[in-house]
């Protein structure tokens, strides 16, 4: 299996694992990697690197949206192998140290397992290490306010709910918004298709990941990168706030 990769504007390349997506943001020979798939995506993510002209060792750092499984799957790998720098919001370092798990149970999962959708994802989620025990040893708060200097200069957005230290990344320049799980255009447990939040059972506060929403309707931008389904093209405001109207 090869990544399935996109360009999506000048050095922005959308990046569809196995349910789950990353972005990689490309400078000169620097490459920021947003997010980074399940722990059994890391050859895809390896791929996707080398498709982009790139290799893990140009990663000047791992950027993580929010510390679940299927979006810090190859992190530590990383920052162990290759000493990549992994960062986060503060609130979500010791999320990712695994402190404590905000995640989906297994028990949760079950009680909704009569829902279209669930059990299969699930049985994917199992065998692509969703349950694995998979933490960053030494994960560090953003360097610094605003645009990091980084490829790209992402802007970190805190948008919880979804966990406590959920972020999304804006790139102004580009117009594009990189929205994690915090407004995602479709996953294999939704019915619906387009902007839209995860089901209610995936997030940590719900009533704050919908006030998260106007957040990112805040945002100047007409591309959204999501963390599940595919790019959703037009003002991201609109999105997030058809999103809302959905969660209502």
């Amino acid at each position: 299996m090869r990544a399935d990769v996109r360009h999506i504007a000048d050095g922005t390349y959308l990046v569809h694992g196995s349910n789950t997506n990353w972005v990689i943001l490309t400078e000169g020979d620097a490459v920021t990697l947003v997010d980074t798939g399940y722990p059994g995506d890391r050859e895809l993510v390896l791929d996707s690197l080398a498709a982009v002209g790139s290799s893990p060792e140009a990663v000047a750092a791992v950027l993580v949206t929010h510390a679940h499984n299927d979006h810090l799957g190859s992190a530590e790998y990383l920052r162990a192998t290759y000493g990549t720098p992994v960062y986060l919001h503060e609130a979500e370092v010791p999320h990712a140290r695994r402190d404590f798990l905000h995640q989906v149970s297994v028990g949760q999962v079950l009680r909704e397992g009569w829902r279209p959708g669930v059990l299969p994802w699930a049985v994917h989620a199992l065998r692509s290490g969703g349950t694995a025990h998979v933490p960053v040893a030494a994960p560090e708060p953003f360097p610094a306010a605003g645009a990091l200097d980084l490829p790209g200069r992402p802007v970190p957005v805190h948008t919880p709910g979804h966990t406590l230290g959920h972020c999304a990344y804006h790139l102004p320049g580009a117009g594009v918004v990189i929205s994690g799980d915090a407004l995602v255009s479709g996953h294999p447990t939704s019915r619906a298709e387009g902007p839209q939040l995860l089901p209610d059972m995936f997030h940590h506060e719900r009533a704050r990941a919908v006030a998260s929403l106007d957040v990112l309707a805040g945002l100047a931008a007409n591309v959204l990168l999501p963390g599940h389904g595919p790019v959703h093209h037009g003002p991201v405001r609109d999105a997030a706030l058809h999103a809302r109207e959905r969660a209502a």
